[in-house]
């Protein structure tokens, strides 16, 4: 079998008895054996309509736009699996531009472009094609570096061998982000096509806001790094300038002192967060080895925190009874040091927060140890 076209619908009677033979006339024309497989979860007559036009009906179990198209997968015999919604937006007409960089050797994953392609007036809301699309592909750009320019373009093509090197578990409307990202992660060879896009036939089910914090939250799930470090070192090191600044030349400026206090822990913990879900993702097959998470993976980092963390608590300790001898001496009166107080408060927090951290990102290291 040469292409798997798979096709999820729900009820789509009206533009799968459109769509479906304009796909069948292409791959005619192609002269490939293909297969048309619609995995479907209709109230309808969808699935009637797409048995009498030939294609391969499969009843969809689960729920959501990823369930339907890793159903579909597992039916899939082709060498080429070409994916696209059968609401009419996608043109048939673009089939062969999307599968032929795989049959002739020269990619792995096609995507469509609809930003770089056709789009009829009225097919893609002015929101989507302006701020949420664009905006959601550049994160995921900035993330993973894909390089792509429709990040959720539903018409794309895989060969069979790249798509068993994806791990793929999603099954809502993120899938769409999901396989882009495992694409990349994978090295897959990722070429866009510009193609068509028409206003769809029927009822949209798409919901701008809420699939829109799917994709969002899928990414930054998948990337610790964004998610966690980037914001924990930004943290961190505001907080470390500000309190250097303040104790060393504003000392009198208490507030300010404790908000750096505030930042530095928070900072510190944020960053403990990223380390040990890179470290856990990177165990556990989600990502791959990086810098940052080889510099958390390290067979010495708990000895190194535990030095480190024990010699944090042991100044701020030394601060501490030098602070109260200081007190004592003034015979329990008022000391207006506070500034110093905070200082070992955030020094003795910091060195705990390193002790703990090195034995809890250790646990995942027991069977490299």
């Amino acid at each position: 079998m040469d292409v798997s076209v798979i096709l999820p619908t729900m009820n789509e009677e009206e533009a799968i008895s459109e769509v479906l033979p304009k796909i069948i006339e292409v791959l005619d024309g192609l002269g490939l054996e293909y297969e048309v497989i619609v995995v479907d979860r209709s109230s309808d007559r969808t699935p009637e309509i797409a048995k009498e036009l030939g294609a391969v009906v499969v009843r969809q179990r689960g729920r959501g736009y990823g369930d339907a198209y890793i159903t579909g997968f597992r039916h899939a015999r082709g060498r080429v699996i070409l994916m696209m919604d059968p609401d009419g937006s996608y043109d048939p007409i673009d089939i062969p531009s999307l599968i032929s960089p795989i049959l002739e050797g020269k990619a792995d994953f096609v995507m469509g472009s609809r930003l770089k392609g056709e789009i009829e007036p009225g097919a893609m809301p002015w929101l989507h094609r302006h701020i949420g699309n664009p905006f959601l592909t550049w994160v995921l750009n900035l993330f993973f570096k894909a390089g792509v320019s429709d990040a959720h373009c539903g018409m794309r093509a895989i060969s069979r061998e790249a798509l068993g090197r994806l791990n793929l578990k999603c099954r809502g409307m993120e899938f769409a982000s999901e396989m882009i990202i495992e694409a990349a992660r994978a090295g897959l060879r990722i070429v866009e096509v510009p193609i068509r896009y028409h206003r769809r036939i029927g009822e949209s089910k798409l919901s701008s806001l809420r699939d829109g914090w799917r994709h969002l939250r899928l990414m930054l799930l998948y990337s610790p790094t964004y998610l966690f470090i980037v914001p924990g070192i930004t943290i961190l090191g505001a907080g470390l300038l500000l309190m250097a600044y303040t104790y060393l030349l504003q000392p009198i400026r208490v507030h300010t002192m404790i908000l750096s206090s505030l930042l530095v822990i928070t900072g510190t913990q944020v960053l403990g967060f990223g380390a040990s879900a890179k470290v856990y993702a990177i165990k556990e097959g989600f990502a791959k080895p990086d810098r940052v998470g080889s510099f958390f993976m390290r067979y010495s980092i708990l000895e190194e925190g535990l030095a480190l963390g024990g010699l944090l608590i042991s100044i701020g300790l030394v601060l501490g009874v030098r602070l109260f001898l200081q007190w004592r001496a003034e015979g329990y009166g008022a000391l207006f040091r506070i500034g110093d107080a905070v200082l070992i408060l955030t020094l003795v927090t910091l060195g705990l927060q390193l002790v703990f951290l090195s034995f809890f990102i250790s646990i995942y290291m027991i069977k490299e140890g």
